[in-house]
């Protein structure tokens, strides 16, 4: 009897949450090892079909460098990359939309749809969802800094289009979204998804931005665990050089959603099961949290 009294105080803990996020959208960047591992995919499937029936609309974008770089090289492809970019060529692209848009995106889908939600599979070219324009890098030597490379079919948001979203949430439709955009000339392009996640949950003003990583959170230079950041703090801990390397675009794209009116961004780890629940439903969290204070 304890433990099924324990159960049902949990149950009452989280009634404020679901309370206060009942209707409102959650955009969830989806990678890392919970993206991998088959445990942790298992519980990310259960946590978003949860959050669905508690009236809690939820989309998500997902990656795939890893799996794509995979399949490249039993093509016979080397992978090559520029300042953390991956060149795309033609025949890249086509690799990249077949990994992205139907490997991956399609085992999401079935995961989820596995659990009792119902998910279904889009790309940026769907609806027009994401419009993309062609990315520039910049020379990094000083003598160069205003010479550009062209590194081909990588692109970044120009705008999202989110009709096709609001469609399919009329029918209880759970999103899952491959960040590939289209061109005004109908050319598909490879995009950061963490970009691509910052912009949507911007684009509908979403309650919560939510990142899935293989990391605790932003830590300080002691190594602990910084529960709550404002856009403040984040800026002078990127001044200082305590945010950097992979955490610098996943706290760029972060500070993005912020200051387009997304209320709070979340950095959590992944690698926790559960850990969407664990961050939503309880006062601690597990997590760091952005806000726009």
């Amino acid at each position: 009897m304890k433990k099924l009294i324990e159960k049902a105080n949990i149950l009452i803990e989280s009634l404020p949450y679901i309370r206060t996020f009942y209707g409102k959208t959650f955009v969830i960047k989806y990678g890392g090892a919970a993206q991998v591992e088959d445990a942790l995919k298992d519980s990310f499937a259960q946590d978003v079909v949860l959050l669905n029936f508690i009236g809690i609309k939820t989309i998500i974008v997902h990656g795939g460098g890893p799996k794509i770089s995979s399949t490249m090289k039993k093509m016979g492809k080397e992978p090559a990359f520029i300042q953390g970019q991956r060149v795309t060529d033609k025949d890249t692209m086509d690799i990249v939309e077949m990994v992205l848009g139907g490997l991956i995106n399609k085992e999401i889908v079935a995961l989820i749809n596995s659990h009792g939600g119902k998910a279904v599979g889009l790309s940026g070219k769907d609806g027009n969802l994401i419009k993309a324009k062609k990315k520039m890098l910049k020379k990094t030597s000083p003598e160069n800094s205003d010479d550009l490379i062209d590194i081909g079919l990588v692109g970044e948001v120009d705008s999202i289009n989110p009709e096709i979203l609001n469609s399919v949430d009329k029918d209880g439709f759970i999103p899952v979204i491959a960040p590939i955009g289209v061109g005004s000339n109908g050319d598909a392009y490879n995009i950061n998804a963490d970009y691509v996640a910052a912009s949507i949950a911007a684009a509908l003003n979403a309650e919560k931005f939510l990142f899935l990583t293989d990391v605790p959170g932003i830590k300080d230079k002691k190594d602990n665990t910084l529960s709550t950041l404002s856009k403040t703090d984040v800026h002078k801990l990127i001044e200082d050089g305590t945010i950097s390397g992979g955490m610098l675009p996943k706290v760029q794209a972060c500070m993005k959603a912020i200051e387009k009116g997304v209320k709070k961004t979340h950095i959590i780890d992944g690698r926790i099961p559960h850990s969407l629940l664990l961050e939503i439903f309880t006062k601690e969290g597990i997590g760091t949290e952005i806000v726009s204070g």
